[in-house]
């Protein structure tokens, strides 16, 4: 019984297989068919908007105002030589060098000013085409914003067409600068939360759930790599997606576990995800510039010696303990005002000072922002009288007292109970002078290693950051990077600190350059400290210490702030009542501006301003129960504000709080928000505002005389924003609408 219905199915199993080839033939018979859906509207805007930004790309084929700054930058990523940019981090620059790579630039190109002629081998074209393609995609992805805060495509057309047409995006997008890029990565990052929020009622988790929520991630981390304005788009999004968690923890039908599953999820996409992506910029651009190069002094020691060439040639081979006899270097942490190493010479300090207070008279000690034999120090074993490294070495560890002896002049560090020259609450630090008055020696010194694993640590070149504190009155020694007068050469001031807490970096100091001292006559021992150091140091840091220096560099290195002609403030902004000539031909009279449609900029503060009193209205009437509008439109009404209202407020506002010089292009990203919001503010006002027949009539009269008249505007415009054709004397003053527009006007 068991075999026959083992049995049993055989031939139904049997039959199934006889007619397979007719199912696949049957298959074959029929045409395979895909179906596609083209959104003709968006098809149209990103023609228009390549062909609006691509055009005459080239043209001017000189260096056009900030890309005489940024492309200094690009010629030392195509020679993988290291930099500095404390405008930000670096995957902007990497997108410029990118294009550069791609159009074969070699960097060979001196950029040292605005309007010098670009050789014949400087791919004008590649160097600005991803700028012009951040650009022209910005307006179909206004189009597709607007669609999805679920308005009309007619309104979505508007706003892309109003992208279409300011000259300020424009002219930025036309360019090899950065504003356009960092406008496409905010619109997309906002473009893809809603697309992902949009989703979470219909297939919460599905591939494209995933797709976008992950690409919004993404686009954040791209925007605030680009320039760290886009830290501020990112809180947006960041909060309102608070609130939408908010929402979802309220929803009484969502299991605990799904609950879970997406707050991990959001978690992972919008905070762990743009972390990573943040640190990998960094990486790329560190493994890029692997060669010593201009910006060096400002790191630490350890990560000059990483780089190819620079320190890591004269610190080749280097003994890695410092030992009793060491000849050593010792550089302050802090590199502020500028990077220093501890000094002596032989002058001695003023009897009196200007202000009649007195002096020990002792040797100077400073700290000198050069290489100089008067930088070496010897480090002396207070129980012995050799200055030499004894066989075997016996090293330095934490908490071991020293002298430090002056290599050149054999004088000991040494500090006192005397007020230093700039700064009398601290003590003066000097090489000791035996005068043969009461005034006796004061020169022990602990070695307190700060970045120490155990207690035992050896002081080891370029990795340990030590404090070195008097014995007798334990006053740090310290950098107060006040700069000396004449009799001190203008080096920087170093004092004894005699209150010290915690380790600030103006205390910290590391062996940069180091020898194993073998003379023992003072005559041998300075022919050794003027010869250049032979042995050297395998010093390789790890990405995250180095990724951590950089970081700290770009934020906290800050040019001296300078008055610009062409800076302004945000007031002058929001009026455009400033703009920037970036680029002006001297025969023809050529130009570029950056110069906005005044007509549109107007019209965004007046629906910025009509959107905030409606909102106020609307909810003052809710709070009594008056609901002016359905349900579903006050929610869109708020959501659309939210987003455009919130984003202009969020990428402007900070800037009132900022203390370095700012442009009109700062602005832009603001603009953008803005922008947005002048379609929606029309059709709220059609909609709900204009009750009857007529109204609607005249609204839409009213609409189509301003669009008119914004077209005209950018039409009148259009030779500053593209630089041609060139314009006469009487032309380029009737474009003078404000007097305070800086219009070039030549008196030939």
């Amino acid at each position: 019984m068991e075999v026959s219905r083992l049995l049993c199915p055989l031939p139904f199993i049997k039959s199934d297989l006889t007619k397979l080839p007719d199912k696949m033939l049957g298959f074959l018979k029929h045409p395979i068919v895909f179906s596609v859906q083209i959104n003709m509207n968006l098809v149209v805007l990103t023609v228009v908007g390549l062909l609006s930004r691509l055009w005459a790309l080239s043209y001017p084929r000189a260096v056009v105002f900030d890309e005489v700054y940024y492309g200094q930058f690009l010629s030392l990523y195509m020679k993988r030589i290291f930099f500095v940019d404390d405008s930000g981090p670096p995957f902007g620059h990497l997108l410029l060098a990118f294009g550069g790579y791609l159009g074969g630039f070699d960097g060979n190109f001196l950029w040292n000013r605005i309007g010098a002629e670009y050789n014949p081998t400087v791919p004008v074209w590649a160097l600005r085409l991803l700028p012009a393609l951040a650009g022209a995609l910005c307006v179909p992805l206004a189009y597709q914003i607007l669609v999805e805060l679920h308005y009309s495509h007619f309104v979505a057309f508007g706003a892309a067409l109003l992208f279409l047409l300011e000259n300020s995006l424009i002219t930025q997008s036309r360019l090899m600068l950065l504003e356009s890029i960092l406008i496409f990565f905010i619109l997309l990052a906002v473009l893809s939360y809603l697309k992902f929020y949009n989703l979470q009622k219909q297939s919460p988790f599905s591939a494209r759930w995933w797709f976008w929520l992950l690409l919004t991630g993404l686009c954040c981390s791209c925007a605030i790599g680009v320039k760290y304005m886009g830290l501020f788009t990112y809180i947006l999004l960041l909060a309102i997606a608070g609130v939408h968690s908010w929402q979802l923890i309220g929803d009484q039908n969502l299991p605990n576990m799904s609950l879970l599953c997406h707050l991990l999820a959001r978690g992972l996409a919008l905070v762990i995800l743009p972390v990573a992506i943040y640190l990998s910029f960094f990486y790329i651009h560190l493994a890029l510039l692997y060669r010593s190069g201009p910006h060096d002094q400002i790191m630490s020691s350890a990560f000059q010696a990483s780089l190819e060439g620079g320190l890591a040639r004269i610190t080749q081979g280097q003994p890695l303990e410092v030992a009793y006899g060491s000849q050593i270097t010792l550089r302050n942490i802090l590199g502020k005002p500028m990077p220093c190493w501890l000094h002596s010479h032989k002058n001695t300090y003023p009897i009196r000072y200007e202000n009649g207070r007195g002096s020990s008279h002792q040797q100077q000690v400073t700290c000198y922002p050069f290489k100089d034999v008067n930088n070496w120090w010897i480090v002396k074993d207070p129980g012995m009288q050799q200055l030499v490294v004894s066989n075997p070495p016996r090293p330095v560890r934490h908490g071991s007292i020293v002298q430090l002896v002056h290599g050149i002049t054999t004088r000991y560090l040494n500090t006192h109970d005397v007020a230093a020259p700039l700064s009398p609450h601290s003590q003066e630090i000097s090489c000791y002078i035996d005068y043969n008055i009461s005034m006796v020696a004061q020169n022990l010194w602990r070695v307190e290693i700060v970045n120490r694993d155990s207690d035992t640590d050896v002081w080891k070149t370029i990795l340990s950051e030590v404090r070195l504190v008097h014995v007798n009155t334990s006053a740090v020694l310290k950098l107060s990077g006040a700069s000396l007068p004449e009799w001190g050469y203008r080096q920087l001031e170093i004092i004894g600190e005699k209150i010290s807490k915690g380790y600030h970096q103006s205390m910290l100091w590391n062996v940069e350059e180091h020898r194993y001292g073998k003379s023992q006559e003072q005559k041998e021992r300075e022919v050794e400290l003027h010869s250049p150091t032979q042995i050297s140091i395998s010093q390789n840091l790890s990405f995250m210490a180095k990724f951590t220096e950089l970081q700290w560099k770009i934020l906290t290195l800050k040019n001296e702030d300078t008055e610009h002609k062409y800076s302004s403030s945000p007031l002058e902004w929001i009026t455009l009542d400033t703009n920037i000539a970036y680029w002006f031909h001297s025969t023809s009279g050529a130009q570029i501006h950056l110069l906005g449609n005044i007509v549109t900029w107007m019209s965004a503060n007046a629906a910025t301003a009509a959107y905030v009193a409606l909102f106020l209205w609307y909810l003052l009437r809710r709070r009594r129960n008056i609901c002016d509008i359905p349900e579903e439109a006050w929610w869109q009404w708020v959501s659309a504000g939210g987003l455009c209202v919130g984003g202009w407020a969020m990428n402007y506002l900070p800037f009132f709080l900022m203390e370095k010089t700012l442009f009109l292009y700062h602005y832009l990203p603001a603009l953008t928000f803005q922008i947005l919001l002048i379609p929606v503010v029309l059709q709220h006002t059609s909609e709900y505002l204009c009750r009857s027949r007529l109204s609607k009539s005249m609204h839409s009269a009213l609409v189509v005389a301003w669009f008119s008249s914004v077209y005209l505007t950018y039409h009148t415009f259009r030779p500053l924003t593209y630089g041609k054709p060139p314009l006469t004397k009487s032309q380029l003053q009737d474009l003078r609408w404000k007097d305070s527009w800086d219009i070039l006007i030549s008196k030939h």
